[in-house]
C-alpha cells in the first residue's frame, strides 16, 4: 500500500492557534486540521478500512472521518507537513499486521507424573533439612 496515495484524499483546515505569538497568532492561521474521510477512499481496500475504523476509532468521528490537528510551530507549512507525517505513521500502523500468537505447552499438560515425581523429591529434600528429633 503506498501512502503517498492517499495524500491526494486529504483535505485541510487552518485556524488560528492558541498560545504564544503575541500579535503574531492574533493574525495568522497556523493551525492545521486533517480530515481523511475513510469510508470515501478509493485507495483502501475494505478489509484496509474496517482495521483502519478499529484501531483508530477514537480518532474518527462518527461521520467516518480521521481527524488529526496540529499547532506545534507558528509556521502553517510546517504544521501541515508535521500533521501528515503523523498522518502516515497512524496508517502504516493500523494497516499492520498483528502477529499471531504461538501457543507453548505447558508443562503440566506435558506429563503430569514427572511433574508431581520432582514435587515429591523437592519435599522429601527439604524434609530433612529440618531440626533433628532424638
Amino acid at each position: 500500500m503506498n501512502i503517498d496515495l492517499l495524500h491526494t484524499e486529504l483535505t485541510f483546515r487552518t485556524s488560528r492557534s492558541s498560545g504564544s505569538g503575541g500579535q503574531h497568532v492574533n493574525k495568522v492561521e497556523t493551525r492545521v486540521e486533517l480530515l481523511f474521510d475513510v469510508d470515501a477512499s478509493v485507495f483502501l481496500s475494505p478489509d484496509q478500512k474496517k482495521r483502519i475504523r478499529e484501531k483508530l476509532r477514537h480518532r474518527i468521528t462518527r461521520e467516518g472521518i480521521l481527524l488529526l490537528d496540529n499547532s506545534e510551530t507558528r509556521s502553517q507549512h510546517r504544521n501541515k507537513e508535521l500533521v501528515i507525517a503523523q498522518f502516515d505513521q497512524l496508517i502504516k500502523e493500523a494497516l499492520r499486521p498483528e502477529k499471531q500468537r504461538k501457543k507453548i505447552p505447558r508443562a503440566r499438560q506435558t506429563d503430569p507424573k514427572k511433574r508431581l515425581e520432582q514435587k515429591r523429591r523437592h519435599s522429601e529434600k527439604k524434609a530433612f533439612r529440618g531440626k533433628v528429633r532424638i
